[in-house]
């Protein structure tokens, strides 16, 4: 058996007034992030995670934010379009594991609703997902709550 690693990594600023989405589900939040499509820093790292490990680049050569068609895109798209390409590839997706850093709002409480939305977009189970958060300490962009990023590691195997 073939087995591979990607890694991922996206950042957003953020915005009060806009709607937070983040591992395929909307979290309550003062703040959203700003972005192209529906701006999900998660699903967005772990897509690159994905494509690296398959050697298909990275989620802005497959889906531009410069390409109109793409503009408020949900993310959980282009998540099952990553899947469908690199099992296209003789490519299965083995495990992920997330770090979400940001202020606020507090994540934990949401990640089971995450790791729900995110199972069936890449056809494995919940428990092959980790999603985990933490905070800046009030240090750089993430602790002044200007923005939120998301790193992303993923293990695809082939037979």
């Amino acid at each position: 058996m073939k087995i591979r690693v990607g890694f991922g990594f996206d950042v957003h600023p953020l915005e009060a007034g806009r709607a937070f989405w983040i591992g395929g589900i909307q979290v309550p939040a003062s703040k959203g992030a700003v972005g192209h499509s529906d701006a999900d820093v998660l699903i967005h790292a772990i897509c690159d995670a994905l494509l690296g490990a398959a050697n298909m680049g990275d989620i802005g050569i497959h889906f531009s934010n410069s390409d109109p068609k793409w503009a408020g895109m949900d993310s959980k798209f282009f998540l099952r379009e990553v899947t469908k390409m690199i099992t296209e590839k003789g490519w299965k997706i083995e495990n992920v594991d997330c770090t979400l850093s940001l202020e606020k709002p507090i994540i934990k409480t949401h990640i089971p609703q995450m790791k729900k939305a995110m199972a069936p977009l890449m056809n494995i189970s919940e428990d092959d997902i980790s999603v985990k958060a933490t905070t800046t300490e009030k240090l750089g962009y993430v602790g002044r709550e200007e923005g939120v990023n998301a790193y992303a590691v993923a293990l695809i195997s082939k037979a």
